[in-house]
């Protein structure tokens, strides 16, 4: 089981918010503390050089302030981050306005004494959180469980996770659109609620784990933000309910659970029970009974690729029947190995620890991928938007892209949604009639053969959102290096048809579908 649960003293925690924020233990604090190499092997989950750096600044005079006091952020860092002991005059020092007796009342600490010099330890992770969306940036303090590099032993079934890779990715691909009300579905430790407080005047945060409900509630107080919390599973708790914005980090991971797979350890926050990837195909099928017209839901998943069905079509019948605009883009293909190699180690079974719970979970995970067929697992991202009334479904899209993108990308996806439903108001002769300007982003590649006068290859790229890279025709790269928003896409064609002799409505013909394509995706403007 895990150590505890956080409790929530409106006292207190205005006290414990001031001296965090006085201590600067920040993100920019810590990493200041503990130096570029060390914070870097602490992002890739190596404490090594932080431990290195935390103790010597605790052990030695190179740790005292010019008051002769230890670097809170060192202190603070050791304790929450590193799971080391700390003294307890240190933390009180560290904390002045909530103290060790206080963050012991908050259930962050547990003392093993009175005395200056008596041991602390951690019953908790509390860490700051750096923010910036479409609000400005902001600081916050995250609690949740003690991970494994803290404590060195395997996580909790119930374990309540903090700020995790997924985690940030959600929140970075998010749209920040002001809008009335968000539901946080599977609120964790409460980052996806705290992130939609800034855009909406109310969230519902909502999980089926008392425990991660009690940290979202601490860390709402903590950080000053009101959220209505509720326990059930996946929509239960607002049936009958609308919602402008869904987000969901949804315990997607797809865990055998059939007979003779007893062996590996279920965890809340990863894993929701069901079969294969039915858990998110049910969420894709199911959301649209709580969004608003017009609403929208981004949640990540995974999904099987199964032998002789592809992927776009498979997620795409879950599209079709959810009768949602759909768009799904594909980040990461893992082969049955690699998913299971991922998600043992996730929940701290290695093979030099536990080489036979190692083995036979690896059994288990590919026995249950055989029997459905599975030859790969894709993971991204999900946008799904309820159509308003009087529209149908206008929106199906599924690509993969596995490389690079510009974070935060909710910007980009918001862009790209507004400029389908302008698209799908014109025709082509209301586009031919637009006039659109190339977004500051985009640039130009040229590839020549040596001593050729003409580029062979003519790429156009974004910066931004998803970097695509687009190979131009002549024709092409000519409109889009004209666009400037004076003339109208129509006298740009005429223009360039001219230039290179070539009926007008011919290459009208092959270059509208192009520009349609363009302003989807961010290149041009209207």
């Amino acid at each position: 089981m895990s150590l505890g649960e956080p409790t929530i003293d409106p006292r207190l925690l205005p006290l414990l918010r001031t001296d965090l924020e006085a201590a600067g233990y920040t993100v920019d604090g810590v990493e200041d503390f503990l130096g570029p190499l060390a914070a870097a092997a602490l992002h890739r989950e190596q404490a090594v050089p932080a431990l290195r750096v935390a103790q010597a600044a605790l052990g030695d005079a190179t740790g005292a302030t010019s008051s002769g006091r230890k670097d809170p952020r060192a202190v603070l860092a050791a304790l929450f981050l590193l799971g080391l002991e700390v003294r307890r005059a240190d933390l009180d020092a560290a904390l002045p306005g909530v103290g060790t007796d206080g963050a012991a009342r908050l259930g962050l600490v547990a003392a093993a004494g009175n005395g200056p010099d008596d041991g602390v330890r951690a019953l908790a992770d509390l860490r700051p959180y750096a923010a910036a969306d479409a609000a400005g940036p902001v600081t916050w303090w995250l609690a949740s469980d003690l991970g494994e590099l803290a404590t060195g032993r395997r996580l909790a079934g119930d374990h309540v996770l903090g700020a995790g890779g997924a985690s940030i990715t959600l929140a970075q691909v998010t749209m920040r659109t002001p809008v009335g009300r968000v539901l946080d579905l599977g609120t964790g430790c409460g980052i996806q609620a705290l992130h939609a407080s800034r855009h909406a005047q109310s969230v519902v945060a909502t999980d089926i784990s008392r425990r991660a409900l009690r940290f979202a509630e601490f860390n709402a107080a903590l950080d000053g933000v009101r959220l209505d919390l509720r326990e059930g599973s996946m929509l239960d708790p607002v049936a009958g309910e609308q919602f402008d914005l869904v987000v969901s980090n949804p315990p997607f991971v797809i865990t055998p659970r059939a007979a003779g797979a007893g062996t590996i350890p279920e965890y809340e926050y990863r894993d929701g029970g069901r079969a294969g990837d039915d858990l998110v195909r049910d969420l894709i099928l199911g959301v649209g009974d709580v969004l608003a017209p017009g609403g929208v839901a981004q949640m990540l998943g995974n999904w099987e690729h199964r032998r002789g069905e592809p992927w776009t079509e498979r997620v795409g019948a879950w599209l079709e029947e959810a009768g949602l605009d759909g768009w799904i883009i594909q980040r990461e293909v893992l082969d049955p190995a690699e998913y299971a190699e991922t998600w043992i180690r996730d929940g701290g079974t290695t093979p030099e620890r536990e080489p036979g719970a190692w083995a036979a979970s690896y059994e288990a995970w590919l026995d249950d991928f055989a029997t459905r067929d599975v030859e790969a697992v894709g993971f991204g991202i999900v946008t799904l938007r309820k159509p308003a009334a009087g529209h149908g479904v206008s929106l199906r899209r599924l690509e993969e892209h596995t490389g690079s993108v510009r974070q935060p990308l909710g910007g980009h996806l918001a862009a790209s949604l507004a400029a389908h439903d302008w698209l799908e108001a014109r025709d082509d002769a209301a586009l031919a009639s637009s006039r659109l300007s190339v977004a500051p982003d985009v640039t130009e590649e040229r590839y020549l053969t040596p001593g050729a006068e003409d580029p062979n290859v003519v790429i156009v790229r974004q910066g931004d959102g998803l970097g695509r890279g687009i190979q131009a025709s002549t024709g092409l790269a000519a409109l889009v290096g004209a666009s400037d928003g004076e003339l109208t896409v129509g006298q740009l064609i005429g223009a360039i048809a001219s230039l290179f002799e070539v009926p007008a409505g011919e290459l009208a013909g092959e270059l509208l579908p192009a520009v349609r394509g363009l302003v989807r995706d961010g290149f041009l403007v209207p």
